[in-house]
């Protein structure tokens, strides 16, 4: 692949910047990724806070409870173990944010991206510029992920119906390692809002929480 002049020195810089900091280097911080392409990047606003809360109360976490935003192509994503990316339509990421994430998940970075309802295809598109040369996988059942924190033998619970499909969780690995985590049909950002939002029973609340916790603690430590 042949690089812009500005793209090139994009990259240079990068590089520079993470062979000097590690992803994992002990912080325990996420963050919501915002991104082009006109999808509302911003929803579920008590989703996180309420997920951080949770896993702050039962996995012994110690997140800051106030999740920042950060673009796709700024090295302020290097300073999060965990990228939590949602929205209902378009998303696109540019040559130099695409290589941007590549860096970031390379270096020891998670992206878990739930898809609110509508954001499927564009997202998958988008990934293909991340990893081409990779296929999303669907996780087995007996994926780590599903089995940390909390037991989930079906795997990836189904917290909303959307189209009534079976829920899906969706991967791409680095070096074996899953770096993204696509949760289709499920829709657990939903899930982790106030009650009052969806007024969701609270044991579906919990399954979404719990399913939440997990990916956090996958996260901050693979």
């Amino acid at each position: 692949m042949i690089y812009s002049p500005k793209t090139f020195i994009s990259l240079v810089i990068i590089a520079l910047f993470t062979s000097f900091f590690s992803v994992k280097s002990g912080a325990q911080d996420l963050a919501i990724l915002k991104y082009k392409g006109g999808g509302d990047w911003y929803s579920n606003p008590t989703a996180l806070p309420n997920l951080i809360k949770f896993c702050n109360d039962n996995i012994e976490t110690e997140i800051n409870t106030k999740p920042e935003t950060v673009e796709a192509g700024s090295t302020d994503i290097f300073q999060y173990p965990l990228l939590h990316m949602t929205g209902h339509g378009n998303v696109f990421f540019n040559e130099e944010e695409a290589q941007n994430l590549k860096l970031y998940l390379e270096s020891g970075g998670f992206l878990h991206i739930d898809d609110n309802y509508g954001m499927k295809d564009y997202v998958v598109k988008e990934l293909k510029k991340v990893f081409p040369n990779q296929e999303l996988k669907e996780l087995p059942k007996s994926h780590e992920i599903f089995n940390t924190a909390f037991k989930f033998t079906q795997g990836l619970p189904k917290i909303h119906e959307h189209d009534g499909k079976r829920p899906q969780a969706l991967g791409l690995f680095y070096k074996s390692r899953l770096v993204v985590l696509l949760t289709l049909e499920s829709d657990l950002g939903d899930g982790w809002e106030d009650q009052e939002v969806h007024n969701d029973p609270e044991d579906v609340r919990l399954k979404a929480l719990q399913m939440g916790a997990n990916i956090v603690k996958y996260a901050f430590e693979n």
